[in-house]
């Protein structure tokens, strides 16, 4: 056996949590996030589904300082997230408090407005960062396949604090927006499946989304128990329903500006 002093120290593994980011003010449905759907906010739904992937180390809501998120800071303890808040308007900036207030290598991005978060996605980005630590961002979103609903990004915590050198943009915003649009300097690796379901939309951002979920919630219900589902099975069911499919077809996502 070899002296303590010349034994090399095993190396210790990356630290991986999830940030969801959360407010109150959505523009286009105004507290959304805390909206009850099937026993539980939508937020709870977020926040279990985080909780519930392997390879994650901790899980943290990312609101803001405004009054009126104070209920989403509460919900989100209540749901056994941990909490930080910062501006309302720089969601990048609520990143960074995240990173410092609860240290890690690599932070996976989530919506708190995207319910139907399936563990096993969100444990497959993970593990194929965990496999390649040399990437800077793997995403379920760098060409999409999946429903809009199960956006997950990995970024290394380095790359994040690189972005904070601009004061402006739309990265502050949609925080990881400086990664993708510059491929050449950040190496980048995408979950991908078939046949693609991209054509579909489990998202919560209208109230033609909400009547989709909600619907959507109560059959996977009757049919699987309470969650979270596999996202194969909530494709499964959106292929035999195109009635429910029709529900917010028309709904357009907000572009990203710069």
């Amino acid at each position: 056996m070899l002296p303590d002093a010349m034994m090399s120290p095993m190396p210790s593994p990356a630290t991986v949590n999830v940030v969801i980011q959360a407010r109150a003010s959505s523009t286009r449905l105004p507290g959304k996030v805390l909206r009850p759907l099937a026993g539980r906010s939508v937020l709870g739904w977020v926040v279990r589904a985080a909780r519930a992937a392997r390879g994650v180390d901790g899980v943290v809501v990312a609101t803001s300082d405004a009054p009126d998120d104070d209920a989403v800071a509460d919900e989100a303890r209540g749901c056994g997230a941990a909490v930080v808040r910062g501006p309302l308007d720089d969601v990048l900036a609520r990143f960074l408090l995240a990173c410092e207030a609860h240290p890690a290598d690599a932070v996976v991005r989530l919506t708190a407005d995207c319910p139907l978060h399936d563990p096993a996605l969100l444990e497959q980005v993970v593990a194929l960062w965990r496999a390649s630590p040399e990437l800077d961002y793997v995403s379920t979103t760098l060409r999409r396949t999946l429903p809009r609903g199960f956006d997950a990004e990995l970024v290394r915590v380095p790359v994040l604090a690189e972005q904070a050198g601009k004061p402006r943009g739309p990265h502050r915003e949609h925080v990881t927006s400086g990664v993708v649009g510059a491929p050449g300097r950040y190496a980048c690796a995408g979950v991908v499946v078939a046949p693609r379901a991209d054509d579909l939309r489990v998202t919560l951002d209208t109230a033609d989304d909400w009547a989709l979920l909600d619907a959507l919630v109560a059959e996977l219900t009757r049919r699987h128990g309470d969650g979270p589902f596999a996202w194969r099975d909530v494709v499964a069911l959106l292929r035999g329903r195109p009635d429910l499919v029709a529900l917010n077809a028309h709904v357009e996502q907000k572009k990203v500006t710069g």
